[in-house]
Parts: structure tokens; C-alpha cells; sequence
């Protein structure tokens, strides 16, 4: 079974989050494996360790795209427990929305179906960044795979995997012949943490690195040129205004009721 998981660096949430230039677009100086991925990652190994595990033969790679940061979250990726990384990189990249990442994506994993075909796409539910959800929609559809969403179980038998999605008041199973491409919420289980014969074995693994050229997408397909949307502007938050004091000089409840009223909250 070949696995191919997407993962994305993103900015630090723990961190203050700034764009760059006239473009807008995020500065990704310190930026770390996004959380929702490792979800998608643990799935993966969890499907292939049901299968046999990689004594069996089973890849999972890890594949992000972007610049040359982009590499340590496949370096952690590898560390957690994927066999193989590959880092599409290219200075052209820059400023790809959704659709534009979609499409270099697509051309990238059907790169890698010509080593031997990949059964599973797998993705987090959305990044930790953009949080649009839209990549692993597109990307089905580019590659003319079955897809199936925001998946919180996960089962593969027989040629098919079955998925179940939950929702406010029920749950669906889904069924879907592979390949597919499939994204999977942070409730499907829960992720391992890389640890020292982990960290140690990633040394050893190999992490790929491809151009636009070695997957066969044109520069001005992809990047602010390729996109379908664009940053017209944008404003640092306001900080905030300090609160409002209330002294209690016997009509605290008064006032605050007076503040609430003024406020609209009542």
C-alpha cells in the first residue's frame, strides 16, 4: 500500500502571525508542522500497521510544498513514522492560493504514481493557516479521484475504504473504491509523538526534492500569477482598548447592568 499524506508548514499559533509585503502573503520564518496534519499522518500509520506495517511493504510519504523551511515538517513527519518525505520546492511557489496548490499537488502525485500506484491521499481537515478546507476537494478533483471528508474513522478492505463522518445529530459511512483522496478531523484518533528510535531512524530516510519542472507544471500556473485570488489589503489588529472599572459603591449591579444594556448583550 503507498500513502501519500500531505503536510504544510504554518505559522506558530503559540506566535504573533505577520505578512509580507505588498503582496500580503504569510511569513513563514517561524513555522512548524501544522497540528491538523499529524492527524493525518497518524491515520496513515495506523491504516499501513493494520496491513502488516512497512515489513509488508507499505510506504507512507510525507509531501509538503513550499520553501526550503517546508522541509521540517517533513523532517518531523519522518520522525513521528513516515517511510519517505518529498519536498516540492520552487521559488515560483510563492503566494499559491488553494487552487494554485491544488494544482501543483496533483501534478506532484502523479509524479510519484509513476514510481508505483498511491492508493490513498490522505489530509488533514484543514490547515492551521489558511483554514479554507478546500485543497483536498480540488485536488480529488484534479486527479478525478473519489473523495471523502472530514473523516473521524477510518478502514480500508477488499479495494475500498470506509469512513464514517459524524455531524450534530447523526453519522455517515461512507464507502469509496481506492484511490481516493481522503481528509480527516482531529477527532480520529490521536497522534504519537516522534520519539528517540524515531528520531534517530528519520536520519536515515530520504526526503526527495522536486521542482516545478521535474513534476511538469508551468511557473505561471502557480504562485500570485496562477491564483484565482489575491490580498488586496490588510491592517494589523487594533490593540485593545482597556475595560471598563466598575466600582462598587453599592450600585455595581446598576452599572453593569447599564454597560450590558449600552453594549446591546441584553
Amino acid at each position: 500500500m503507498k500513502i501519500i499524506v500531505l503536510v504544510k508548514h504554518v505559522p506558530d499559533a503559540q506566535l504573533d502571525r505577520h505578512l509580507n509585503g505588498a503582496d500580503y502573503t504569510t511569513d513563514r520564518a517561524e513555522s512548524i508542522l501544522s497540528e491538523l496534519d499529524e492527524y493525518a499522518l497518524e491515520a496513515a500509520l495506523q491504516l499501513t500497521e493494520a496491513q502488516g506495517g512497512k515489513g509488508a511493504g507499505h510506504q507512507v510519504i510525507a509531501l509538503s510544498m513550499g520553501p526550503a523551511g517546508a522541509a521540517n515538517a517533513i523532517k518531523k513527519s519522518l520522525q513521528i513514522g513516515a517511510t519517505e518525505g518529498v519536498h516540492l520546492k520552487d521559488d515560483a511557489l510563492a503566494g499559491s492560493d488553494a487552487a494554485a496548490t491544488s494544482l501543483a499537488l496533483a501534478a506532484t502525485v502523479r509524479y510519484l504514481s509513476a514510481g508505483g500506484p498511491v492508493d490513498l491521499i490522505l489530509t488533514g481537515m484543514a490547515s492551521t493557516d489558511g483554514e479554507t478546507s478546500l485543497v483536498p476537494a480540488q485536488l480529488a478533483e484534479r486527479l478525478g479521484l473519489p473523495q471523502v471528508t472530514f473523516a473521524s474513522e477510518l478502514e480500508i478492505s477488499d479495494g475500498r475504504i470506509t469512513a464514517r463522518r459524524d455531524s450534530d445529530t447523526h453519522y455517515d459511512t461512507i464507502v469509496a473504491p481506492l484511490p481516493a483522496v481522503v481528509s480527516v478531523t482531529d477527532q480520529i484518533n490521536e497522534p504519537r509523538f516522534p520519539n528517540f528510535k524515531g528520531i534517530i531512524a528519520a536520519k536515515r530516510k530520504t526526503i526527495t526534492t522536486l521542482s516545478l519542472a521535474d513534476v511538469g507544471v508551468n511557473p505561471a500556473e502557480v504562485g500570485l500569477s496562477g491564483s484565482w485570488t489575491a490580498v488586496q489589503n490588510a491592517e494589523p489588529r487594533p490593540p485593545r482598548s482597556a475595560g471598563t472599572i466598575i466600582t462598587d459603591e453599592g450600585d455595581a449591579g446598576i452599572q453593569l447592568v447599564d454597560f450590558l444594556a449600552a453594549q446591546k448583550l441584553l
